[in-house]
């Protein structure tokens, strides 16, 4: 029964991936002048809307008091790694090619990995660790499907692809620990694991107090300084609302934008309640899914992008071995390997 209620989380999650990643892309056709306004908005919104909510949990008494008691240290660390890995993805990325992002991002799976091996004293069979390799093998033959730039890298100092990989660690090491609360908070809570929105809420509320002080230094990688930051915001925020004097180049806002930002919060929530059920890994596992599948939906045309584009064989045999790769993760284990887990 548990392994069912599994199994509809994970394709429920896989489903709010694509639609997340996909509506990401046709928010950004109204905001594509202010991708970074954006990306404030959804960081400190969802702190007032998760807080919201886990007010009224409270209220209802899905939220108990001992587990808004629960220590706040690890919910700092959390905030800390996450504005640590937005700080450290955006320095790179604004140095590295389109196509090394994704890839180099992959490398979140193997510090998954590595880090609840060494804090969560979990094992992994040698079928699962080959079928994560495979996952991440896939996903890049996915990604770099049909493009002639063979050495992407050969022009990039060695310090941007190592920051992405770095960003990639702060922000697995924060998933660990999201896990880890779960597990102890279990411990506390005497075997109930604490409410997803507890972990959601303070996480996120950390998250946005250390991106706020990092706020100088984030938006000068944008290439906005930081003087000119409250026009930036001022005009993202008319673009936003559709209220500016070039509502032609804002068309679609902000039905576009609020649309991906809800499906963004839900999809969230959708792969926390999945790190509660099962682990931050096959959460990992089960969004990666979605890369090439959000691939394959933003080749078709859509509205607001009607020109669709053709993908190449390689694509398909990327999504193959990526597929080979979760069948191969998911055999059944044996029993000595479900009591070591």
């Amino acid at each position: 029964m548990a392994r069912r209620g599994i199994g509809a989380a994970v394709g429920a999650t896989v489903l709010l991936a694509v639609t997340n990643r996909v509506l990401y892309k046709l928010a950004l056709v109204p905001m594509k002048g202010y991708p970074f306004f954006l990306a404030q908005v959804t960081t400190f919104g969802y702190v007032a809307v998760y807080f919201s909510i886990l007010f009224l949990r409270y209220r209802a008494g899905i939220v108990t008091k001992e587990m808004l008691l629960l220590p706040k240290v690890y919910f700092v660390v959390i905030g800390v790694l996450e504005a640590l890995g937005v700080a450290a993805g955006m320095s790179a990325g604004a140095m590295l090619p389109g196509p090394a992002i994704p890839i180099l991002s992959q490398s979140f799976l193997v510090w998954q990995i590595i880090f609840s091996m060494l804090f969560l004293k979990k094992s992994y069979s040698l079928n699962q660790l080959c079928g994560c390799f495979l996952v991440i093998s896939g996903v890049i033959v996915a990604i770099t499907s049909g493009s002639d730039e063979g050495r992407f890298l050969s022009n990039v100092e060695f310090i941007w692809p190592m920051l992405m990989i770095a960003s990639s660690a702060f922000q697995a090491g924060a998933s660990i620990l999201k896990e880890f609360i779960f597990i102890d908070g279990e411990r506390h809570l005497k075997g109930k694991r604490p409410d997803i929105f507890v972990v959601n809420s303070f996480g996120s509320g950390f998250q946005a107090l250390f991106v706020f002080l990092l706020l100088p230094f984030l938006s000068n990688l944008r290439g906005i300084r930081f003087g000119d930051l409250p026009a930036y915001l001022n005009d993202g925020a008319s673009c936003f609302l559709n209220a500016g004097d070039d509502q032609v180049a804002c068309d679609g806002a902000p039905f576009l934008p609020l649309l991906f930002i809800t499906a963004n919060m839900v999809f969230n929530i959708s792969m926390l309640n999945l790190v509660k059920m099962s682990s931050a890994l096959v959460a990992s596992l089960t969004s990666t899914l979605a890369v090439p599948i959000s691939i394959y939906v933003l080749s078709l045309p859509l509205p607001y992008i009607p020109h669709g584009s053709r993908l190449s064989p390689s694509f398909v045999f990327g999504v193959s071995v990526l597929l080979l790769g979760l069948i191969l993760y998911n055999l059944p284990k044996s029993a000595k390997q479900q009591k070591n887990d």
